[in-house]
């Protein structure tokens, strides 16, 4: 059944940094396109007005989007400015006649998420939330309980298909591209699975700290910020089972089927590391045992996955930017055995560019019975005008397609895994920054073959 276009966007914490950074550059890439054509409310607390919105929206756009003059005076035709207190009826009373004749808006919720649950329910007093959708940010809670207490806060005024919560991953291309890649391509489905695969890895490193972020980070940490939900989206995009058809509903039945067969954490299965400097920075407690890296192991008791090991890593101040996954095959038993020394795999790269790249076996120079690794690359080229996260997510949400949304069911299955683990107190070791982690992370956990540590060419 088709669904209803938004007729309307109204998004919270417009003056936010939030905002600047990532949704006016969006929402003027979507005028641009000519997906948005709909009134703009941008909702603030504070000492604002239109006039200064649309200045600090010329200044985002400018800053971080692709400005372009004809597009942004649309933009701001189409942009309107309700200030108040997200706590006062009045404020909602504004929204309600600055809306219009809109039918069916979409509120975009770009606030933490204390303020859900009085802003739900002035959205439902006011009349606000009849016909609407829901946009939310992550995170999604801070663990099972918290998450199922925010799902419940939400299903309480709007139906679980009214409800959208962002990751900006899934909103990338590239992560995207790896279930397309595994089920388009012959060459792969028939050796992806357990008798062919001996393992996997993800690793999303980052080279720089928490950035003046210590309030936010130092009650987040790695697990939290970017595994239980970035890394873990990627780990279902690359295990889960054909869906049985195209829908979204089909898609995230299949994640969260990946999701319900993983293992939950255990203590021997994590290592948990802070870079040297950490407990110096802003706003971080001077006792703090948060994470800033961590490396795990995974099972998913599955027929196709049962035996074989993922692995996932994540960390600041690493040597390098990169997100990059590593899948590496089994032997195959023949007479050539010994001289097969090193195993097949193939390496996606996410970001900071795209790269496919499939490591085979090759004759080694000047020997008739000795082989080398080599890399057959592929790097698909960027197409023009291409979507960001953020805009194809809102575009997908203003038209009703929740396929690149998380839903509840695997919301709660996420936390889940490492709800007891978190709860646990386990030692936190100390890393020096620009290198890969904790001295003791490979005695602890290391894939079959080693990390796999991405090398990236500054330009």
């Amino acid at each position: 059944m088709a669904q209803v276009k938004s007729d309307a966007l109204v998004f919270y914490g417009a003056t936010g940094d939030l905002a600047y950074k990532k949704i006016f550059p969006a929402l003027h890439m979507m005028v641009k396109r000519g997906n948005l054509n709909s009134p703009i409310i941008g909702v603030a607390r504070g000492d604002y007005d239109l006039e200064k919105l649309r200045a600090r929206a010329k200044e985002s756009v400018q800053k971080y989007g692709k400005y372009d003059e004809e597009s942004f005076a649309k933009f701001c035709e189409l942009l309107k400015f309700v200030g108040g207190d997200y706590t006062d009826t009045q404020t909602f009373q504004r929204i309600r006649e600055a809306l219009g004749s809109a039918k069916n808006p979409t509120h975009y919720l770009a606030i933490p998420p204390v303020l859900f649950p009085k802003i739900v329910e002035q959205l439902d007093l006011s009349g606000c939330a009849k016909g609407a959708r829901v946009i939310v940010e992550k995170p999604f809670g801070t663990d099972f309980e918290s998450a199922r207490a925010l799902n419940k806060v939400l299903l309480s005024k709007f139906s679980e298909s009214a409800i959208y919560r962002i990751d900006h991953y899934l909103g990338k291309r590239p992560v995207n591209n790896l279930v397309f890649f595994r089920f388009v391509n012959s060459l792969l489905e028939p050796v992806w699975n357990k008798d062919h695969i001996e393992s996997m890895q993800i690793t999303m490193a980052e080279d720089f700290g928490i950035q003046s972020r210590g309030a936010f980070y130092d009650v987040t940490g790695a697990i939290r910020d970017v595994i239980q939900n970035h890394l873990f989206q990627i780990l279902c995009n690359l295990t889960m089972e054909p869906p049985k058809a195209l829908d979204s509903e089909s898609i995230r039945d299949e994640k969260v089927r990946v999701l319900k067969a993983i293992t939950p954490l255990r203590g021997q299965d994590v290592v948990k590391g802070q870079y040297a400097g950490y407990l110096n920075e802003k706003a971080v407690k001077p006792d703090s045992k948060t994470e800033t890296f961590s490396a795990m192991r995974l099972h998913i008791d599955s027929p196709r996955w049962e035996g074989v090991p993922f692995f996932i890593r994540a960390g600041k101040n690493l040597p390098v930017t990169c997100t990059e996954i590593l899948v590496r095959f089994k032997h195959l038993p023949s007479a050539y055995s010994s001289i097969a020394t090193q195993p097949n795999h193939i390496r996606f790269r996410i970001s900071p560019d795209v790269t496919v790249a499939f490591g085979m076996l090759i004759m080694a120079q000047g020997e008739d019975m000795a082989s080398v690794l080599s890399e057959v690359q592929g790097n698909p080229t960027p197409f023009p005008n291409e979507k960001d996260a953020y805009e194809r997510v809102l575009t997908d949400a203003m038209a009703g397609d929740p396929t690149h949304f998380a839903r509840q069911d695997y919301v709660e299955e996420a936390w889940k895994i490492v709800d007891d683990y978190l709860k646990s107190d386990v030692p936190v070791y100390t890393y020096e920054p620009g290198t890969w982690g904790p001295e003791n992370v490979d005695e602890l956990i290391l894939p079959p073959g080693g990390w796999n540590n991405p090398v990236v060419v500054k330009k």
